[in-house]
């Protein structure tokens, strides 16, 4: 007789639900890096643009070209702000998702280790059932032989 186990499909949907908080997770933590990466970018091209300005200021550069240099520098300190705020929601994000992956995993878990109780007892009822049907062969063949 073969194992059937009724709420198979309840497992199966567990199993879903955690592959999908799987790729949730995974799909935050790839924005998250994401991110970071840009600040990173940002930073540079900020280092990048003062190291320049430096350098302007010790040459003969208009004042305006000075201060528009200035004001991009002052721009990306903006970018800069905005970027770790970016980042800040993005690792909450991460950590929702993390949460729901282990309420998923749990979830999973407790389906799954139902379903090896179901079959753990099928297993042990087939075989009192196969040690029953040997126990009455027996039977039959003794009660044969005694006539």
């Amino acid at each position: 007789m073969k194992f059937t186990y009724a709420f198979q499909k309840v497992v199966d949907l567990k199993t879903s639900e955690k592959n999908h908080a799987e790729m949730h997770l995974s799909s935050a933590i790839g924005r998250l890096q994401a991110e970071e990466q840009t600040l990173t970018q940002l930073s540079s091209d900020k280092d990048s643009m003062v190291d320049a300005l430096q350098d302007q200021s010790a040459n003969t550069v208009s004042a305006s070209q000075l201060q528009q240099m200035q004001d991009y520098i002052s721009y990306i300190d903006q970018c800069i702000l905005q970027k770790r705020q970016d980042i800040q929601t993005a690792q909450v994000k991460v950590e929702e998702k993390k949460e729901q992956l282990t309420t998923k995993m749990l979830d999973e878990k407790v389906w799954m280790q139902a379903r090896g109780k179901a079959l753990e007892s099928f297993q042990k009822e087939e075989l009192l059932r196969e040690q029953n049907e040997l126990d009455e062969m027996a039977t039959v063949r003794f009660a044969s032989r005694a006539h």
